[in-house]
This record gives C-alpha cells, sequence and structure tokens, in this order.
C-alpha cells in the first residue's frame, strides 16, 4: 500500500488517492469511483466511512483516546474549564487570559432568553420528556435571531455558537424547572457557567441557595466530557440538515432529536433509569 489504492471492477481498473490523517487510520478517497467505474461504495452506519475532514476531535473509544484539538481529554478535566474547551473547540487553541475574559464575557451576557420564549413552556404538558421540550425549545430560537443565520459569514456563525453554548443551560434548566411545577430560576452573570446551570435547576424562591464547590466542578468536568465526540450521530444530522443551508438553531434541535434516542445520547438516560431499578448493592445480582 503506497500513496494510491488501486481497485479493479470488471475490466476497469481505478487508481484512488491514499490520505494521511495526523492520527488514525488512512483513508481511500473513493469521489472519483463513480466517475470512473460507473459504481457506488455501500457501507451502512459509515462504519468503514470518513465523511469529512476534521481538525477538531479524535476518539478511540477502544483505547479510550479522545483527543480535543490534540490535547487529551483527561488533561483538560484536570486543568481546564467547560468554556475554555468551548474556546479550544471554536478557535484551535487554549485561550490567553484576555482571550478567555472577552469570551467569557460573550457567553455569560448571552445566557439570558427573551421574555417572550418562556411562553413556549407552557405550551407542554407537564410530564413532557425534557428532551422533547429542548428539541421544541431549542428549534424557537431560530424564530428569534435572524440576525446571525448567515452560515456564510463567519461572525454570524460565531455569534450563533456564542448564543448555543449560552442558552443551552438556561433552557435544560427550564426544562427542568418546568418538570417540577417550579418557577424558572433566571441566570446571573456573576458566577460561572456550571454553578449557573445548578442554581437555575435546583434554588427556588423560598431560600438562599449556596454552590457546593465539589458538585460546581464536577458538572463542569461532565461538560467537558460530553463537549464533542467527533462524528456521531447527531453531529452527522447536525451537518447534514445545515448542509441544506439551514437555520443553524434549527439543524442543533435535529441534532437534539437524534442525541434523545436509546442508542446514543439516551443510553445515560437508560442507565440512570436502570440504577434507579436496581437501588442498593443487594439488588446488583437480580
Amino acid at each position: 500500500m503506497g500513496d494510491t489504492a488501486k481497485i479493479s471492477i470488471g475490466a476497469k481498473s481505478v487508481e484512488l488517492p491514499i490520505l494521511k490523517g495526523t492520527t488514525g487510520p488512512d483513508v481511500v478517497d473513493v469521489r472519483k469511483l463513480y466517475a470512473e467505474a460507473d459504481v457506488f461504495t455501500y457501507d451502512p452506519g459509515f462504519t468503514s466511512t470518513a465523511s469529512c475532514e476534521s481538525k477538531i476531535t479524535y476518539i478511540d473509544g477502544d483505547a479510550g483516546i479522545l483527543l480535543h484539538r490534540g490535547y487529551p481529554i483527561d488533561q483538560l478535566a484536570e486543568k481546564s474549564s467547560f468554556l475554555e474547551v468551548c474556546y479550544l473547540l471554536l478557535h484551535g487553541e487554549l485561550p490567553t487570559a484576555s482571550q478567555f475574559a472577552e469570551f467569557d464575557h460573550n457567553i455569560t451576557y448571552h445566557t439570558m432568553l427573551h421574555e417572550q420564549f418562556d411562553r413556549f413552556f407552557a405550551g407542554f404538558r407537564r410530564d413532557a420528556h425534557p428532551m422533547a421540550i429542548m428539541v421544541g425549545a431549542v428549534g424557537a430560537l431560530s424564530a428569534f435571531y435572524h440576525d446571525s443565520t448567515n452560515i456564510d459569514d463567519p461572525q454570524q456563525r460565531m455569534i450563533s455558537a456564542h448564543r448555543m453554548i449560552a442558552k443551552m443551560p438556561t433552557i435544560a434548566a427550564r426544562a427542568f424547572k418546568y418538570s417540577k411545577g417550579q418557577p424558572f430560576v433566571h441566570p446571573r452573570n456573576d458566577e460561572s457557567y456550571a454553578e449557573n446551570f445548578l442554581r437555575m435547576c435546583f434554588s427556588v424562591p423560598a431560600e438562599d441557595w449556596k454552590p457546593n464547590p465539589v458538585l460546581t466542578r464536577a458538572m463542569d468536568r461532565i461538560f467537558i466530557l460530553h463537549a464533542d465526540h467527533e462524528q456521531n450521530a447527531s453531529t452527522s444530522t447536525v451537518r447534514l440538515a445545515g448542509s441544506s443551508g439551514a437555520n443553524p438553531f434549527a439543524c442543533i434541535a435535529a441534532g437534539i432529536a437524534c442525541l434523545w434516542g436509546p442508542s446514543h445520547g439516551g443510553a445515560n438516560e437508560e442507565a440512570l433509569n436502570m440504577l434507579a431499578e436496581i437501588g442498593s448493592v443487594e439488588n446488583i445480582p437480580e
């Protein structure tokens, strides 16, 4: 195997380039296969197919490897914050102190939702699945922010990314609060990203809420570990929807719908339900 791979199909022989990434297996570029040999490749589930070139994330679950822009996930979980990782994923390098201060300010001051937005939640049943609410609510963002929907404009793309990062915890916390029948809690600009999320989920007007540094750090690490998992099902869904030029917030809503599935992010929910069913150590054998 050199720089090209030769495929023989009947009387035809096609030479295909072999591309080498910085890590992981090499890939055979089959883009000209149909034009030159009049055949398609067949690979259900993309088990042997790379659909794009990416510099963002590399993952090898069997080997326990997860790299964000080349940084090992264990180092990021130990030494960084979720917002630093967001900056890293967006820009390719970890931020300087001044860059992070500006980024943190941008995210923090975009966490509030439009006042009319809260009316959407009242349209759902109280027992609605939180992911059903997330699909509807995140999709509804596309009706509010028309100034950042031109995906061909890098500045508008970045504004959309900032808004999505900032508003997602607020929407998720409201979905949780709505299911509990409790009043919504607005974000605060003097708290960290993870701290704000926990307070919006678990504080109540009847008493003061005191952040727990241990739980805050644990929540932030959970966010870091879930920041990006390469070309998974939900990422592919967002890319497919986005390839049509659709509203970026609507595309993210499509990705959330995919993430909901029990074969994807829904597996976390299944695991929690299983733990709740087990209840105690004594019930494990059963």
